[in-house]
C-alpha cells in the first residue's frame, strides 16, 4: 500500500508517527530490537514519503487491522491516532457564528461547525479551533470580519484549507504554508474568507497540546529504549 505521493517531502510529525508504529510493533512482538533499530534509524534519515513507506508497509496501524501507510498516518487526532475524516462529517451544527464587541468568543474542543459560519469581532477577539471539530457538511465556508479586533483560526494537519480574505490597514494571514503536511484525501474542504479593518485574522496549522505531549513522551520512551538496548549489548 502506498500513499500515492512518494516524492512528497516528509514532515517531522510524519516521521514521529511512523516511529510510533515501529514502537507498537516491537511491543507486540512483530519486530525484534535489531530490526527496530535499523528501521528507526532509517525513519529519521528519510526525506520523502517514498522512503518512509517501506518501513511500515508490513505493519498495521496501532489499534487497527489494516496495514499502515504514510497517508493513513498523516493526520493525527488529539490522542495520536489517525483521523477518520469521514466520521467527522455530518450531524447538526452546534454553532453557526461568533460575535465579539469589546469582548471575546471561543469555539474549540469538540463542536460541530455549520456549513456556513460567520464570525465578527469589533475591538475584541475570537478563537475558532477546528482541530477537534466536526463538520455539518464536507464543504464549509467560514467568514471572518474584524474591525480593530482579531480572530484566530487554528486548523489541524491534513485539513483542506483555502484562505481568501482581505486586510485593509490590517492583515488577513494564511499561515497554513508553514506545514508540509499533505491534505488528507477524505478531508472536509474549508474556505476561510472575510475582511479585516485595522485588525487581523490569522490562520495557523497546529497539532493539539495532547498530541505534542504524546510526541514528547514518545521521544522519551525512544531514548530509554535505545539506552536499554545499548546497555544490553554492552553486557553481551
Amino acid at each position: 500500500m502506498t500513499s500515492g505521493l512518494p516524492e512528497m517531502r516528509a514532515s517531522d510529525a510524519e516521521r514521529e508517527r511512523v516511529a510510533e508504529v515501529l514502537r507498537e510493533a516491537v511491543a507486540e512482538g512483530r519486530l525484534d530490537m535489531e530490526e527496530f533499530d535499523q528501521r528507526l534509524d532509517a525513519v529519521y534519515k528519510a526525506r520523502t514519503h517514498g522512503e518512509l513507506e517501506p518501513l511500515v508497509r508490513d505493519l498495521p496501524v496501532p489499534g487497527t487491522g489494516p496495514v499502515a501507510s504514510v497517508a493513513s498516518l498523516a493526520s493525527p487526532g488529539s490522542s495520536g491516532t489517525p483521523v477518520s475524516w469521514r466520521a467527522r462529517i455530518g450531524g447538526p451544527a452546534t454553532s453557526r457564528g461568533g460575535f465579539a464587541f469589546w469582548s471575546g468568543f471561543g469555539r474549540k474542543g469538540t463542536w460541530t461547525v455549520g456549513h456556513r459560519f460567520t464570525a465578527f469581532a469589533m475591538m475584541g477577539g475570537g478563537e475558532i479551533d477546528l482541530r477537534e471539530a466536526r463538520f455539518e457538511e464536507r464543504d464549509t465556508l467560514i467568514r471572518c470580519f474584524t474591525i480593530m479586533g482579531g480572530i484566530a483560526v487554528t486548523v489541524p494537519p491534513g485539513l483542506d484549507v483555502n484562505v481568501k480574505g482581505v486586510g485593509f490597514m490590517g492583515g488577513f494571514g494564511d499561515l497554513t504554508n508553514q506545514s508540509s503536511e499533505p491534505v488528507a484525501p477524505d478531508s472536509p474542504r474549508v474556505t476561510i474568507t472575510g475582511f479585516a479593518l485595522m485588525g487581523g485574522v490569522g490562520v495557523e496549522r497546529k497539532i493539539t497540546r495532547a498530541e505534542k505531549q504524546r510526541l514528547k513522551e514518545a521521544r522519551k520512551q525512544e531514548k530509554l529504549a535505545r539506552k536499554a538496548e545499548a546497555d544490553r549489548k554492552e553486557l553481551d
